[in-house]
């Protein structure tokens, strides 16, 4: 795995012109945070709160109005930073009279991939993500759910190390969102880096290793996610062959009573939803309502 971070992103500010001259709106303010090599990292946020705009600065989509993102340390500006980077936005817009096949194969000509490579490739993405025997169906008869997965052939096509999702399983059903929560799984298996947005709060805290929470432009709880879900000012004893009269006593009472086995001693957890939702909740409505 390499020492260089996937994503490095510093002091990010974006402004954008507001609707009076002279006058501007802050989409992203001050916002740091890294991606690790080899890593699923999760950005959510309410509507609003800057982070598309942050995975758009990270692809060099948009300049910064100051700070500055990097790309397995080159800066993300530079159109050689993109090479290794396949990218899936959240509404993409595929030729529908096109199969599956022929998609895949315009996203590897594309690439700059040719001859029995391209042709390879197209065989193991369709067999990745499902779709081998609908290689030859045209996009147009494809649910959701498979469009999705054939946005993620063509974001892998051309083997990147780090992949972008913008919200993958939006207004997919419950079947295909947990194929694709299968994909991503999948590709962290391989050692690929993948940086996603997502409104699906649990499908985020069963595939990420580190999350961030933005909120009106800025970075408000950034982690581990077993770090940021553990409870600290709680604590949980899991005993073994207790006797019921133990269950009332503390912790020192364990190691003097007879059959009775501290197994494990760990914060317990919230969830990523109540998290999300107490860092996000204007507190100052709240306080005077």
């Amino acid at each position: 795995m390499s020492d260089v971070n996937a994503i490095e992103v510093h002091e990010l500010i974006k402004d954008f012109k507001g609707p009076f001259r002279g006058h501007s709106v802050r989409a992203v303010d001050q916002v740091s945070l890294q991606v690790k090599a080899g890593e699923v990292y999760g950005l959510i946020g309410p509507n609003g709160s800057g982070k598309s705009t942050t995975m758009k600065a990270v692809l060099g989509l948009i300049r910064p109005s100051s700070g500055s993102c990097s790309i397995f340390g080159r800066d993300a500006l530079k159109v050689d930073s993109r090479n290794d980077v396949g990218f899936l936005p959240e509404n993409p817009y595929f030729y529908k009279h096109l199969t599956a096949a022929e998609t895949v194969r315009f996203y590897g000509k594309l690439c700059g991939m040719r001859g029995q490579a391209l042709r390879q490739r197209i065989d193991e993405m369709l067999e990745l993500v499902g779709l081998s025997e609908a290689r030859n169906r045209p996009l147009r008869g494809f649910s959701k759910g498979m469009l999705q997965r054939i946005g993620l052939a063509q974001a892998l096509v051309h083997d990147p190390r780090l992949v972008v999702l913008d919200e993958p399983t939006a207004g997919v059903d419950p079947t295909g969102s947990r194929e694709i929560r299968d994909l991503i799984l999948n590709l962290k298996s391989r050692g690929i880096t993948v940086f996603l947005c997502s409104h699906l709060l649990e499908q985020v805290q069963e595939i990420c290793d580190r999350v961030g929470i933005m909120k009106s432009g800025t970075l408000v709880k950034e982690g581990r996610l077993e770090d940021l879900i553990s409870l600290r000012d709680r604590t949980e004893l899991i005993l073994e062959h207790a006797p019921e009269d133990l269950l009332t006593q503390i912790r020192n009472l364990v190691e003097v009573t007879h059959g009775a086995h501290l197994l494990s001693e760990a914060h317990p957890r919230t969830t990523l939803e109540d998290l999300y939702l107490d860092e996000t909740r204007d507190h100052s409505k709240s306080a005077h309502s």
